[in-house]
């Protein structure tokens, strides 16, 4: 493991102890504030969110430092057993963040991904220092080795109360059972030594469904905060004409593109396809179907701006797809799956359709109502632009995580201090 990337950055105007406080939801005293994040091999999602809330907490007024550990640093053949032997605990992950909430004496950790350079171990060292700690779980790693709680692309549930190591047989992590031993080990560990319901101050889940999953697998109902991520408003104007139906995202088969195909036969919506991936190809042959391939973002914005509504058929639970925040910032409402996190997301008939998971002929009912009735569709599409504002935007986002965050700080001033390890 090479040093991990650490960057502090202030507040405008020099010592943040000098700082005037901003005005507004941010009125209180900033607060220090360290992110840890593993960042991973091909950079996702995950990767933009932690950079987007590090960027947004600073325009708060807070001050924040990042460590950041780089999954590129795994080269050899080495590399990846010593550190699947060390994921459970990673000691060289958490004596650099024990290094860093010294050297920047934070108020609280926030952690993101710890997989594998850090590890869970860390809140217990971060508790002995006397820090609070939050976790912000992005995936469903802490009881599921592939994180997504899905199995040839339906969902899976096995190891959320059941033994983590059955992910070792169906090698769930990336279809290497090495890979899988190593995630299911670190569950295992941290799931008997009581990790999650004594060393994190607080949690933080992105959708109520996702909360509901980890209660299942026994994460304390108590610490468990619902808190979305964030997405800038877009400065584009969607009052213009609307039409047809758009899809964005990866061309796999748990997005639901085969029941999309099928609902294309039967709708009388144009529906447009945006993105890549291994089903691209039958895609592109379908009837009823325009694929335009991978789309710079400022193309995909615009493309959302001029569509009738998102469709999103997904065959799996999702995490929380930043596509339908990105269509309601815009005014368009969504047609999606009703399953796991959608059904939290999508409210029926006001902001957008739901219509039962692999039901073509279902979706296609759903796709037909949107083009038959375009007043009925604006008027869900400016019920999304409320929920946008209202749930998803910068500010909104950021004062969720400083409640959190005071909270955290709150409960670990309350606790018996712990000795040190």
């Amino acid at each position: 493991m090479t040093k991990p990337e650490v960057a502090q950055r202030r507040p405008p105007g020099g010592d943040p102890a000098r700082q005037e406080a901003p005005a507004g939801p941010f009125a209180a005293a900033p607060l220090r504030i360290l992110v840890v994040h593993n960042r991973y091999q091909v950079r996702g999602g995950e990767d933009s969110v932690v950079t987007q809330e590090v960027a947004s907490l600073r325009r708060a007024g807070q001050v924040v430092e990042t460590l950041f550990f780089d999954n590129a640093t795994i080269r050899t053949g080495w590399d990846r057993l010593r550190t699947a032997y060390e994921a459970p605990h990673a000691p060289r992950g958490i004596a650099a963040v024990v290094e860093a909430v010294r050297a920047f004496r934070p108020d609280v950790v926030h952690a993101h991904n710890v997989f594998p350079q850090v590890s869970p171990g860390m809140h217990a060292a971060v508790q002995a220092e006397g820090v609070a700690t939050v976790q912000t779980l992005h995936n469903f790693r802490v009881t599921c080795a592939n994180g997504i709680l899905m199995r040839e692309s339906r969902p899976c549930e096995d190891c959320v109360t059941g033994s983590p190591y059955r992910a070792v047989r169906h090698a769930c992590y990336r279809g290497s059972r090495l890979g899988s031993l190593a995630v299911a080990r670190m569950i295992d560990v941290h799931r008997r030594a009581g990790t999650w319901g004594r060393d994190v101050d607080r949690f933080i889940a992105l959708t109520p469904f996702a909360r509901t999953r980890f209660l299942a697998a026994g994460l304390p109902d108590s610490r468990i905060r619902i808190k979305p991520n964030g997405l800038a408003d877009p400065s584009l104007d969607a009052n213009g004409p609307r039409a047809g139906i758009l899809f964005v995202g990866r061309l796999v088969p748990e997005k639901g593109v085969g029941t999309l195909m099928a609902a294309a036969r039967l709708t009388r919506a144009p529906i447009t396809v945006i993105g890549e991936g291994p089903e691209a190809d039958a895609l592109g042959r379908a009837p009823g179907l325009t694929l335009l391939g991978p789309q710079d973002p400022a193309a995909v914005q615009a493309a959302m701006a001029r569509a009738a509504a998102l469709v999103v058929p997904s065959h799996w639970y999702e995490g929380l797809p930043m596509v339908i925040a990105e269509a309601f910032s815009l005014g368009t409402p969504v047609v999606a799956a009703r399953i796991g996190a959608l059904a939290d997301l999508v409210t029926e008939g006001r902001t957008g359709l739901l219509v039962p998971p692999r039901d073509p002929h279902a979706l296609a009912q759903a796709l037909d109502r949107i083009v038959d009735d375009p007043e009925a569709a604006r008027a869900m599409g400016r019920h999304a632009r409320l929920a946008y504002e209202r749930d998803w935007t910068e500010d909104a986002v950021t004062a969720r995580a400083l409640t959190i965050y005071r909270e955290a700080i709150a409960t670990r001033s309350s606790a018996t201090p712990r000795a040190a390890a």
